[in-house]
C-alpha cells in the first residue's frame, strides 16, 4: 500500500473544512461538535445508520476485519456517497491508539477505501496521544484536551444517572428532557471556558445528581443488567444493533461502565509495562502523575454519588483493578484486556450480575478476557449470569436479541426465587 496520502493542513482548518467523525457515545459525542468549534475546527458527528452502512463497509473492507472497522469505514463511505457533503472541502477523523489492537490500523484501511473509491484527495486526521502522524493542521492543544476530558467526565455521569432513572420515571421522557437541558447548559459553560476546573466540575456533578434525583420515580427495582465488551460495540448503537434501545423495552435497568476507567486503564498500562518489562523511569513518573490527576476527578464524581444513596456508584479504578488480582494478569492488556474481566466482577459486586458481554466476532483479546473468563467468574460469583454476544454482519439481530431474552428470563427466575426466599 502506498504511504503517500492527503494531509489536513492549516489552510484547510482556516477555510472551514468540515471534519466528519463516527459516532460512538450519544451524549459524550454530542459535546464534541461544539467543543471542537470552540477550538477552531468545524466538526460533525455522523448519525447515518442502517443496512447501507454495512453494505458500504463490506464493499471497501475485507470481511475478515473486525466489525468496528467495517462499520466505522462503512459509516464514513456511506456519508461521503450520500451527496450531502462537498467532497472538496471535507476531512475525516479517526482515533489511533498505537497499541496491539487492529484499531491502530483502521486509519490505513480507511485511506485504502478512499483510494479505491477515487477519493484520495480527502484527508484523514489521526486523533491520538501516542505521537503518531505528527504534522499537518490539527493540534491537540491543552484547551481542547481540557474540553474533551471534561466532556468525558460529564458524559459518564449523565450516562450513569440516566440509566438508573429512566426505568422508574413516572413521566415518560422526563429523563431525556433533562439530558438535553444539561447538554445545552454545558455547551454554554464551555463557550466561556467554564466547567473545566475540578471545583467547577464537582459543582456541576452535584447539580446533575440533584436534578436526576428530583425526577419522580415509582415501582420496585427491575432486573439489573450490566454491559461490557470491546469499546466500540459496547457503546455504539451502530455497533451493537441498538442494544440499549432493546433493553429499554425489556423492563430492566442497565449499567454501562464509563470511559474514564478505560482512560485510566490505558495510562496504567504504560506503568505496568515498565514494571513488568523495564523501561524509561521518567515515563513511569509522568504516567503515575497523569493517572493520579485523572483519579482525582474520578474521586470527585464518586464523592457526589456517595452523597446520593439513591444511585449505585461505580467502583474506583483502583478497586476495580484489585478485583481482578489473582484472576488474570495485568500483562493481558490488548484491547480492553484485564479491564473487561474486572468490569464483570465490578458489576456483579454492585448488584448487576446479569451481564451482556459484547464482542466483535473474532476479536481475540475480548474472547480471552470476556468469553474465556466466564467459567472462572462463575466460580467466584456463583450467581453471575453472563451471555457473550458476537457482533458481525453475518450475525442476525433476531438471534442476538433472543439470546439476551433467554439471559433475562434466567435473571427473572433467579430474582423471583430470591424474593420468595426472603419472604419465608
Amino acid at each position: 500500500m502506498e504511504t503517500e496520502h492527503a494531509v489536513f493542513t492549516k489552510e484547510m482548518r482556516r477555510d472551514g473544512y468540515l471534519i466528519l467523525v463516527p459516532n460512538m457515545l450519544d451524549f459524550h459525542f454530542s459535546l464534541l461538535s461544539p467543543v471542537f468549534r470552540l477550538n477552531g475546527y468545524n466538526l460533525e458527528v455522523l448519525t447515518n445508520d442502517g443496512p447501507n452502512v454495512v453494505a458500504e463497509g463490506l464493499k471497501y473492507v475485507h470481511n475478515d476485519t473486525c466489525v468496528p472497522a467495517l462499520l466505522v469505514i462503512g459509516q464514513f463511505m456511506d456519508a461521503l456517497h450520500s451527496g450531502k457533503y462537498d467532497l472538496d472541502h471535507v476531512a475525516l477523523m479517526i482515533t489511533q491508539t498505537g497499541g496491539g489492537c487492529r484499531a491502530s490500523n483502521y486509519i490505513f484501511l480507511l485511506r485504502k477505501a478512499l483510494k479505491k473509491a477515487g477519493l484520495s484527495n480527502i484527508p484523514v486526521i489521526s486523533l491520538n496521544m501516542s505521537g503518531l502522524e505528527r504534522g499537518g493542521g490539527f493540534r491537540l492543544t491543552l484547551r481542547l484536551v481540557r474540553h474533551v476530558f471534561a466532556g468525558a467526565i460529564y458524559g459518564d455521569m449523565i450516562m450513569l444517572l440516566s440509566n438508573q432513572t429512566r426505568p422508574y420515571e413516572t413521566e415518560k421522557g422526563r429523563t431525556d428532557q433533562l439530558i438535553r437541558a444539561w447538554r445545552e447548559k454545558l455547551v454554554e459553560q464551555f463557550k466561556r471556558d467554564r466547567g473545566l476546573s475540578r471545583k467547577e466540575i464537582s459543582a456541576n456533578l452535584e447539580k446533575m445528581a440533584g436534578d436526576f434525583a428530583a425526577i419522580p420515580q415509582k415501582g420496585p427495582k427491575k432486573t439489573r443488567v450490566g454491559i461490557v465488551g470491546e469499546i466500540y460495540v459496547k457503546y455504539s448503537p451502530l455497533g451493537n444493533n441498538h442494544l440499549e434501545d432493546f433493553l429499554k423495552g425489556q423492563d430492566c435497568e442497565y449499567m454501562v461502565p464509563g470511559v474514564i476507567h478505560f482512560l485510566q486503564f490505558k495510562i496504567d498500562n504504560r506503568i505496568e509495562d515498565i514494571r513488568l518489562y523495564g523501561g524509561n523511569p521518567l515515563k513511569k513518573v509522568f504516567c503515575e502523575a497523569f493517572l493520579k490527576f485523572v483519579s482525582r476527578f474520578e474521586d470527585s464524581m464518586l464523592a457526589v454519588l456517595r452523597a446520593h444513596p439513591e444511585f449505585v456508584a461505580p467502583s474506583s479504578y483502583a478497586h476495580t483493578k484489585e478485583l481482578v488480582k489473582g484472576v488474570i494478569g495485568y500483562g493481558s492488556k490488548m484491547g480492553e484486556g484485564w479491564l473487561l474481566t474486572a468490569e464483570m466482577l465490578e458489576l456483579a459486586e454492585l448488584g448487576y450480575p446479569n451481564i451482556i458481554c459484547t464482542q466483535p466476532f473474532g476479536c481475540l483479546p475480548n474472547h480471552i478476557n470476556g468469553k474465556g473468563m466466564i467459567r472462572k467468574l462463575s466460580a467466584i460469583h456463583p450467581g453471575i449470569n453472563i451471555v457473550p454476544i458476537d457482533y458481525d454482519p453475518s450475525a442476525t439481530k433476531v438471534n442476538q436479541e433472543n439470546r439476551i431474552r433467554l439471559m433475562l428470563a434466567v435473571a427473572a427466575d433467579a430474582q423471583r426465587e430470591q424474593t420468595e426466599g426472603d419472604a419465608k
